[in-house]
């Protein structure tokens, strides 16, 4: 998970969307995009971020909150991992105490996006 109300900012979708150029996002994997707010989005959409993160296999939500308190869009299920861009965490959060979130920064949400494991961005994507 890229992004949030408070981690959604375009030079965040931009990196990401300089590691998913050309490539997948992983069988299996999920990867959402929210951008902080409506001017992000709007940007990011004018500047052919939001296409990049599309055409790779990435979904972009509505700009602003994302699944951080775990009551929509998002929420994880039991034994779910998630990688999230967030700024905080705790048991629970993303709405559920059974699963396991870890925060990263952007770059490696979107180099684990593509091999569906958690990966170091300079290894490529590999």
């Amino acid at each position: 998970m890229i992004g949030s109300c408070t981690n959604g900012r375009l030079d965040d979708l931009e990196v990401a969307a300089r590691i998913l150029k050309g490539r997948k996002v992983a069988p299996g994997t999920r990867m959402l995009v929210f951008p902080a707010s409506t001017r992000i989005y709007t940007q990011a959409l004018e500047n052919g971020t939001l296409h990049v993160l599309i055409t790779a296999g990435a979904v972009v939500m509505n700009p602003g909150c994302g699944p951080c308190l775990g009551v929509h869009q998002g929420a994880l299920g039991d034994e779910e991992t998630a990688l999230a861009t967030t700024n905080r965490n705790f048991k629970g959060r993303m709405g559920n105490p059974k699963s396991e979130v870890y925060l990263c920064s952007p770059a490696v949400a979107a180099a684990s996006a593509i091999t569906g494991v958690i990966t170091d961005p300079r290894s490529g994507g590999k």
